[in-house]
């Protein structure tokens, strides 16, 4: 290396060191450098790029700057979180699995496919923040979790109704799956109930690579449950298994256990269909709470978040294993 380089290498700040590939000054006076951004958002690469370029500007010999990204491709699956009808939690489960799987280590986005009544800005804490953007992607909005996420909870007004047809709410579940997920390995998306434009959208453009079915104990939920079931299978998704929520109700007064909404249906419906049972979430007041106050009970302690944790490891090993 000549000396001119090795004064270029020296003015670099520590974290681009880190990075450094390569760094070559031509006899132009055009300086080169390589850095390997594997695992940086679209913020960080941003970041470093323009902190390089500013320590290499009007270094002697320097009369341009040129950098160069490079970075590992990676290897991003999906997890399309489903159910037949709406009001079984789905959404609620889609943000802790997304959280707990976090906390395990797992790089993880969250997409909140569901259009019309999106809940995934209320859930992780992050309501009225707007995702920035990078060229023609959007860059997901971070949580304190740890889990980024985009919803068009972020890009329309709270008390506005989103009245778009089919093809525009396509376009849009295009427009959140497609942004700059950056080291995400997982993404976890929370569909709309129903077997619907988006889901056969998500199937055929984005073929997930696989799906959690949620339900409630009852008959009425479990009838839907199959359906979605069935449409996954039209489409060749596998099934990774259904998780049985608001199951069961402890009285946080006298300690009595009751099912407002049957018990263990989800786990029969499972057995008979072949698929595997994940697991189950009580009906708990805390949980209600925790995320009306946008803090997911799977970020705590508690019976609450190893409910959700025991899901999201047997996901994680169906993943590893997929």
């Amino acid at each position: 290396m000549t000396d001119p380089e090795q004064t270029l290498r020296d003015s670099l700040p520590p974290q681009a060191l880190a990075r450094l590939q390569s760094l070559r000054l031509s006899d132009a006076g055009v300086a080169i450098a390589v850095l390997d951004v594997s695992g940086f958002d679209a913020v960080e690469r941003e970041r470093l790029e323009q902190a390089v370029k500013a320590a290499l500007t009007g270094q002697p010999g320097v009369a341009e700057v040129r950098v160069a990204l490079t970075a590992d491709k990676v290897r991003r699956r999906i997890v399309a979180v489903g159910s037949g009808k709406g009001g079984v939690g789905k959404s609620t489960v889609s943000a802790n699995l997304a959280v707990a799987l976090a906390r395990m280590g797992r790089k993880v986005g969250l997409v909140d496919a569901d259009i019309y009544g999106p809940s995934q800005p209320r859930l992780l804490g992050n309501e009225g923040a707007r995702p920035e953007a990078q060229g023609d992607k959007l860059i997901p909005v971070p949580s304190k979790w740890g889990v980024p996420v985009l919803s068009m909870g972020h890009l329309i007004a709270p008390d506005k109704a989103i009245a778009w047809r089919g093809p525009m709410a396509s376009n849009a579940l295009g427009q959140l799956i497609d942004a700059d997920w950056g080291a995400a390995e997982v993404l976890i998306v929370d569909l709309p109930p129903g077997t619907g434009d988006v889901q056969l959208t998500m199937l055929q453009r984005y073929k997930p690579a696989g799906a959690v079915i949620v339900s409630t104990p009852q008959d009425l939920a479990l009838i839907d449950a199959r359906r979605a079931i069935q449409l996954f299978e039209v489409g060749e998704v596998p099934v990774i298994g259904l998780v049985e929520n608001m199951a069961g109700y402890a009285c946080p007064h006298c300690g009595e256990v009751s099912d407002p909404f049957g018990q263990g249906g989800a786990e029969a419906a499972a057995a008979d269909l072949g698929q595997a049972f994940l697991g189950r979430i009580p009906l708990d007041l805390e949980i209600r709470k925790a995320s009306d106050a946008g803090t997911p009970p799977a970020a705590g302690e508690g019976p609450q978040s190893e409910a959700f944790a025991a899901i999201a490891r047997r996901i994680a090993t169906w993943l590893d294993n997929a």
